[in-house]
């Protein structure tokens, strides 16, 4: 586990550390608890849905970006012998040098 230092308004601090004092956690556990709202699209439940359409409100809900996939090697070999077969580059130059 790491640890990050956030800092914030002093108004918001006690924000933060008023709802927590609520919700009978700590900062850091609240803290966790959004940003984990924020970022993981999977998580259910009604205190998370709540978090989640709070954030979106206010514009600060993050899309997790699709994970991309891996190109398929038949076409990245495909993709490098047709790139062997051109002119190589330092053939250009020394043309263009002459």
């Amino acid at each position: 586990m790491q640890q990050v230092t956030w800092r914030a308004p002093d108004a918001l601090l006690q924000r933060v550390k008023d709802v927590a004092a609520r919700q009978g956690c700590s900062m850091n556990e609240f803290l966790s608890r959004v940003l984990d709202a924020a970022t993981d699209p999977d998580l259910a439940g009604t205190e998370a849905e709540r978090i989640r359409e709070r954030l979106g409100q206010a514009g600060v809900l993050v899309d997790p970006t699709p994970l991309s996939r891996r190109p398929d090697p038949h076409q990245v070999a495909e993709a490098g012998r047709r790139a062997g077969r051109g002119t190589p580059l330092a053939d250009i130059i020394s043309r263009d040098r002459g």
